[in-house]
């Protein structure tokens, strides 16, 4: 068949694609609708067929107004189209059901249409779809760019090509150029909390280095920010600006004088702190360094007088983690080294001693097992478990729960490593050697092999390498101290949480949601107790002492309720505004967040720390339903202006609490519920 017969044959396929799928849908519009889900599968499955084909995505296009209007997302999240949340469509699209990806695909469609000014929406403007739309395809650049990996081709088959196809087609008709800049901004925003994982991140810039270089793809004026990422990867000093390669950068460092070798350091140890991220180049670097002085070591990290005191103290064991956790597969373990020697946490007495254990500790089989899967064989095991260590002690608010409903876990890894670092790694070595921890709950033995299953349904994979190898123990032992408090009245929370964590954590426990009815309860002494134990302006300017484990009534960007999550309070301070914020560790992934009514997590401009979350008091307070204080310490409410407790309860109640007030409460706030259901 020539070229021309092939072009003509799919054109004619497309064409009797497009006649089912019109037919299809105008059933679908004209069904009653008790009987719309009966059509809907023609729908989505003619569509399915219609993406597979060259030109599909553009004929979708021109359809959207339709195709929605016959109620193709009628009860679903994509029917509100106003409150799609970019980061969730990667689950979507990578889904292995069909109708899912189909669907979304639609979606996209319908957005993009939006966004070119041929479909007059609703509920959406032009300049929302194409913000949308710019963030969704900087989040999925890899649709873009990468071919289908082996795990996509078994998962979603065919299904693979449809995504990549629609990436395509969204690009061209968007340009190139607004997605990168997109892009650019989104990476900058996510470095800022220093995250311990950053892989995906590297993925990115790698990815827009490929764009930069592809003569094929006009960039115009965007994607100038992108150059301090790139460098920060492919060259951040002169010896390595054109990426040679580290072996020949090897061989460039025994060429080098003293003078040239502290250049390369301070170059190195600028872009590192600059952006959080590690090139190959300095862990060539840094094992170059162990021959010459410690003098450069401490320039190559950048370290302060306390990191380089530290490492002059701990001299021997520094160099051990250099040769043992530091290649070039694993180069973030020097950002996570030099900030551990900035903590200063090696004078604690235990710390020494088991970061030496660490060294020489014997890996399970299960456990060289299970980060081999995770992160490949560049290194060895040891040398990525190592590395880990190192990230996680330097970056305790980088811990990331991936992709499984483990906060707790994550939460508890975080705060170990803030407040108890001879503690984390003593969970670490039982996890690696023994495949094992035990912990007492009550007084009594809690074994992580004994226990029965997790609140995880499946083994996660997405995470750190600790997080990797001790998350599933921990995540046994949570679950079966929860199984524990069966029976007992209240929240299970108030008995697990201090036996979890440790002993910091308050025994004393407020919580304004009833167990049994799901209904709001003493809503007014959970706020005044708040602000009393928390708020320096009401606890006699008292600084919080030891982080502590709280729950929060995670909303969407509506203010609807979406469920419970574990966060860390790490302490409450008057931000540049002179504006008090409660300051917290949120282990899902990517702090800021819109939770709907003008409540914005903030992770950077109001004096965050890496890796902190924040929100102003008040509004902090009214996502909160659970927290811990000590009995002992403050023994009476706070006087809370009737003002202030006013704002935080409409707070409250014009989001997740507004269908949870009881009927007594109900009718006192009649007028503060009839403003939740106004749209």
């Amino acid at each position: 068949m020539t070229p021309h017969n092939e072009s003509l044959s799919n054109a004619d396929k497309l064409d009797e694609l497009l006649q089912k799928l019109d037919d299809a849908v105008a059933l679908l519009a004209n069904a009653l609708a008790f009987s719309k889900p009966a059509k809907l599968p023609r729908v989505l499955d003619t569509a399915r067929r219609v993406l597979l084909q060259p030109g599909g995505c553009a004929a979708l296009e021109t359809r959207a107004a339709v195709i929605e209007a016959s109620g193709v997302f009628a009860g679903s999240d994509w029917e509100t189209p106003q409150y799609l949340v970019p980061t969730l469509t990667t689950f979507s699209l990578k889904s292995a059901d069909a109708n899912v990806v189909v669907i979304e695909a639609l979606s996209e469609l319908r957005l993009l249409a939006v966004a070119k000014g041929d479909y007059l929406h609703p509920l959406l403007s032009q300049e929302q779809a194409r913000h949308y739309l710019t963030q969704v395809m900087a989040i999925n650049l890899w649709l873009l760019f990468g071919a289908p990996s082996e795990a996509e081709r078994e998962t979603q088959g065919r299904l693979s090509t449809i995504t990549r196809q629609l990436f395509s087609h969204l690009a061209e008709r968007i340009g190139y150029e607004h997605v990168i800049d997109q892009l650019i901004d989104e990476i900058w925003r996510i470095l800022k909390q220093r995250p311990i994982q950053v892989d995906s991140i590297k993925q990115m810039i790698t990815q827009i280095a490929l764009c930069q270089a592809n003569p094929d793809i006009d960039l115009g004026a965007s994607g100038q920010g992108a150059d301090r990422l790139v460098s920060s990867l492919f060259g951040p000093t002169q010896a390595c600006r054109e990426d040679p390669g580290v072996d020949i950068y090897r061989e460039r460092l025994e060429r080098m004088d003293t003078s040239a070798l502290q250049a390369e350091a301070t170059g190195f140890a600028r872009a590192m702190h600059d952006t959080g991220l590690v090139s190959p180049y300095h862990a060539v670097l840094m094992r170059h360094l162990l021959e010459e002085s410690d003098y450069l070591l401490t320039e190559a990290m950048g370290l302060s007088s306390t990191g380089r005191d530290c490492l002059l103290c701990y001299r021997e064991l520094v160099h051990a983690l250099i040769r043992s956790a530091i290649y070039p597969a694993t180069a973030q373990a020097v950002y996570g080294l030099a900030l551990l020697l900035e903590r200063g946490i090696l004078y604690q007495p235990p710390v020494a001693p088991a970061m030496w254990r660490q060294l020489n500790l014997p890996l399970s089989d299960w456990t060289q097992a299970r980060l081999m899967l995770a992160y490949g064989e560049l290194t060895t095991p040891r040398a990525r478990l190592l590395e880990g260590v190192l990230c996680m002690l330097g970056l305790p608010l980088g811990v990331g729960q991936g992709n499984n409903p483990t906060c707790q876990s994550a939460r508890a890894l975080s705060m170990w490593a803030y407040n108890d670092p001879d503690y984390l790694l003593q969970m670490v070595a039982w996890a690696a050697r023994d495949d094992e921890i035990i912990v007492h709950f009550e007084g009594q033995p809690i074994s992580s092999k004994e226990s029965q299953s997790g609140v995880a349904t499946e083994l996660p994979i997405d995470l750190d390498p600790v997080s990797l190898i001790v998350v599933p123990q921990l995540d046994r032992i949570y679950a079966e101290m929860g199984r524990r408090c069966i029976g007992r009245e209240g929240d299970p929370h108030r008995w697990v949480n201090p036996e979890f964590h440790g002993w910091w954590s308050g025994r004393g426990f407020c919580i304004n949601v009833d167990v049994a009815t799901g209904q709001l309860t003493n809503v007014d002494s959970f706020i005044r107790r708040f602000y009393a134990c928390y708020h320096p302006f009401y606890n006699g300017n008292q600084p919080l002492i030891h982080p502590q484990p709280a729950g929060i009534a995670i909303t969407d960007s509506a203010a609807r309720f979406i469920g419970w999550h574990a966060i860390t309070i790490l302490r409450a301070s008057l931000d540049p505004s002179d504006i008090m914020r409660l300051y917290f560790y949120n282990p899902n992934n990517d702090s800021g967040q819109d939770w709907g009514d003008g409540v914005v997590v903030s992770t950077a401009g109001n004096g965050e720390r890496f890796g902190e979350a924040s929100l102003p008091f008040d509004q902090f307070t009214s996502r909160l339903y659970i927290y811990h204080f000590d009995p002992l310490e403050h023994g009476e409410l706070a006087t809370v202006a009737d003002e202030e407790l006013e704002g935080v309860k409409q707070y409250l109640y014009r989001s997740w609490g507004g269908a949870r007030l009881p009927d007594t409460e109900l009718q006192a706030n009649e007028g503060a519920h009839s403003s939740i259901n106004q749209p």
